[in-house]
This record gives C-alpha cells, structure tokens and sequence, in this order.
C-alpha cells in the first residue's frame, strides 16, 4: 500500500460529515443560512453596478445604507442562529420584522430574493425545537406486554380542609371574603 491510500482519505472524510451532520443537528441550521444567504442581496443591490458593453446600469438609491445595515443585521443573525441557538424566537422575529423593512426601503427587498430567504429563515427559526439524544429517546419506550393492559384503579377523592375565620362565612376552596 501506499503512503496515501484512499481508504485513509474516506475515514477523514466520513469523520468530518458525520461531525458536521452532528453539529448540525443541534442548532437551527437552515434558518441561520436561509436568513443569512436573504441578507446578502439586500445589502449588495444598492450598490451593484451592471456593466452591458460600454453602458453601466446603477441601482444607487438613497436608502443605500438603510440597505446595508438590513442586509448585515440578518448576516449576523443568520450566525446567531447557528451559534447562539437560545436566542432563536429573537432571531427569528428580528429576521422576520429585518425582511419585512427591507421592501419599500431595499428595492423590494433585493428584488424579493432577499425578502423571501430572511423571511422563511426567520419562520424556521421560530419553528425550530431541540431535539433529544438518541440515549433519552431510547430509554422512554417500554417494550409492549403480550397481553391487555391492566386495569387501572380509581383515585381517591381528596378532602379540601375547611378553613373558618371571624370575617368570612365560607372560605372554603381558596375564596376568601373581606366583609
């Protein structure tokens, strides 16, 4: 065999994806890269400049830098979301609300590319739940009897303790009265 076999390569390889797969799963993955990938073009169209020949179409706006701050605001939210994933209700809301400016202020929201990245990314965000480990899921399902489930038996009723004070008639169950 040779210093650099293939099979070496393969193990690395299926080490780092399953690592990647792993961090991954833990964190709001897809909602951090819709709503960052939504933030580039809202920051990048009000300063593109479109060359065709020797003709160069500008989208220059006044709201350029409005654009730019929408646009960085949800780049670093999409990050948030990947690496602060207790803030992901904030996240997503402040993707959502960010997507929801950037229309009339951000031609159109990046020409509603943008718009529509930031926004489902905010919505995945606020939709996503931390999942449980395998070793706690597996633990919680009991295998099933052969036979029918046992009877259950009946509660007993508790007794609330009657409380009798100079001021109230009844005040029995947490009602109290002041006169």
């Amino acid at each position: 065999m040779s210093a650099e076999s293939p099979e070496q390569n393969e193990h690395f390889i299926r080490v780092v994806r399953r690592r990647f797969r792993d961090w991954r799963g833990t964190r709001p993955f897809w909602a951090g890269l819709f709503t960052l990938l939504g933030g580039i073009p809202i920051a990048y169209f009000p300063y593109a400049s479109l060359h065709l020949g020797q003709m160069t179409l500008s989208m220059a706006t006044t709201a350029g830098s409005g654009s730019l701050i929408i646009g960085v605001l949800l780049v670093t939210l999409g990050l948030t979301m990947w690496f602060q994933h207790a803030v992901r209700i904030f996240a997503g809301v402040a993707a959502i609300l960010l997507a929801l400016v950037s229309i009339p202020l951000s031609n159109f929201g990046g020409f509603v590319i943008g718009y529509l990245l930031a926004l489902i990314g905010g919505a995945l965000s606020i939709a996503w739940a931390p999942g449980q480990p395998e070793s706690e899921r597996a633990g919680e399902r009991a295998p099933l009897a052969d036979g029918p489930p046992e009877p259950l038996e009946p509660l007993e009723p508790v007794d609330t303790p009657e409380y009798h004070t100079e001021t109230t008639v009844d005040a029995n169950g947490g009602r109290n009265s002041a006169g």
